[in-house]
């Protein structure tokens, strides 16, 4: 018989009325489990399918990693001073974290006070935490070491996100280069170029030709059409963003990331050190290969990669050694193969991959550098040869007019 939440109302042995809400078969199985906290129900009502909370806490908001990784700290040292499980989720929901997270927090606590285990309530709010998270914490409370699992996480957590900020940061440089390239041709083609044809039309310079007339011809199309440029660039950024929406764009994107030369070092040194940091942490904490191999595809993120991934797992599955498999299907890089092979060798796998993350951390980083190196140079090349382009086309009839002064 399936479990169900009642809301009910009891008295105590000194008849104080209590309010709260349990998880029971029936209202006899409830009245059961209620006797034995020496608490007789006077009357109960089961919850609707959808609770209000529970509507919300699905459906709206988000939480951030910060939110996540202080939640897993926090809990963690509550639970290795052996404060009560319920008691933990009582003191974190009414911190200072977004009204969603306490939502969510104050239906996972009611969710365990009536019965539930805490990987149970958590799986009701698989927006808010993530698989690997929940996975996490089942490993945790079957083994009895859940201190050790919530705190796993907010290391994980700490590292994916100083792993993200050096991402972010390597980044910066090229995209600020690209807007101004854009700026620059804007500017140009708006503002010097019409400026500059004007004060030529004054001086009654001999009719234009070559390079100066196809510079002018297109700022006269962008100056005369610039409110239909503009609407075809937005029409080009909602299909963009519409077919990336899509589960093939999706795809198609993931597998451009992957295969790009400037882009696949940078990309498979960032998945590599996100699967080490993963399935080092579920093998320490003790879950099986496959339950940890299927944990550990979802926060793969790129689906080209998930799909053969996916597809390594299940031959290790079917008893093809870890590395035999990601070898065969060119998951990762040799040196991470390699490191499989002495793991599996000497049983050591957890420890071996745990020992990795530190180094492909620091292949992160020296691939981004190396991608920031490349791009750099080709961005200012192509922005000097944009502006010395325009340059040369404006600036050509003024030295025709003085050559012909003999200046």
């Amino acid at each position: 018989m399936a479990m169900r939440k009642y809301r009910y109302v009891a008295v105590n042995l000194q008849k104080q009325k209590i309010k709260g809400s349990f998880i029971a078969k029936d209202e006899k199985d409830l009245a059961n489990q209620l006797a034995k906290q020496s608490l007789f129900v006077v009357s109960c009502k089961p919850y609707p399918e959808k609770t209000k909370a529970s509507f919300f806490s699905l459906s709206f908001g988000t939480v951030s990693v910060a939110e996540l990784t202080n939640f897993c700290r926090q809990f963690s040292i509550m639970i290795n001073t052996n404060i009560p499980i319920l008691d933990c989720i009582g003191i974190l929901k009414s911190q200072s974290y977004s009204g969603f997270f306490i939502r969510v927090l104050e239906t996972v606590y009611d969710d365990v006070k009536g019965g539930s285990s805490l990987h149970g309530a958590l799986d009701k709010h698989k927006k808010v935490f993530p698989d690997f998270f929940r996975s996490m914490v089942f490993v945790g409370e079957q083994s009895g070491k859940l201190d050790k699992a919530f705190s796993s996480l907010a290391d994980y957590y700490e590292r994916d996100a100083a792993l993200k900020g050096k991402i972010k940061s390597a980044l910066a440089y090229p995209i600020i280069l690209s807007v101004m390239a854009l700026a620059i041709i804007i500017l140009m083609f708006a503002v010097v170029v019409p400026t500059f044809r004007k004060s030529m039309e004054t001086l009654e310079v001999s009719e234009i030709s070559g390079l100066t007339k196809a510079i002018y011809d297109m700022s006269d199309f962008i100056t005369e059409n610039w409110n239909i440029l503009l609407l075809g660039l937005f029409a080009l950024a909602a299909i963009i963003f519409l077919v990336l929406r899509t589960e093939k764009g999706k795809y198609a994107f993931d597998y451009l990331k992957m295969n790009l030369p400037f882009l696949k070092t940078a990309q498979t040194n960032i998945l590599t050190a996100k699967f080490a940091r993963a399935f080092g942490l579920l093998l320490s904490s003790g879950m099986d290969i496959t339950g940890a191999l299927d944990a550990v595809e979802v926060i793969l993120g790129n689906r080209y990669v998930r799909k053969r991934f996916h597809a390594a797992a299940e031959s290790i599955k079917h008893g093809v050694s870890i590395a035999v498999a990601f070898e065969s299907y060119k998951l990762f890089p040799q040196i991470m193969i390699q490191m499989i092979q002495i793991g599996e060798k000497t049983a050591s796998l957890d420890e071996v991959l745990s020992r990795a993350c530190n180094f492909f951390d620091l292949q992160v980083s020296t691939s981004m550098d190396s991608l920031v190196a490349k791009i750099q140079p080709i961005m200012l090349l192509i922005i000097g040869a944009i502006v010395g382009v325009l340059f040369i086309a404006v600036y050509s009839p003024m030295l025709t007019i003085m050559e012909g002064l003999n200046v």
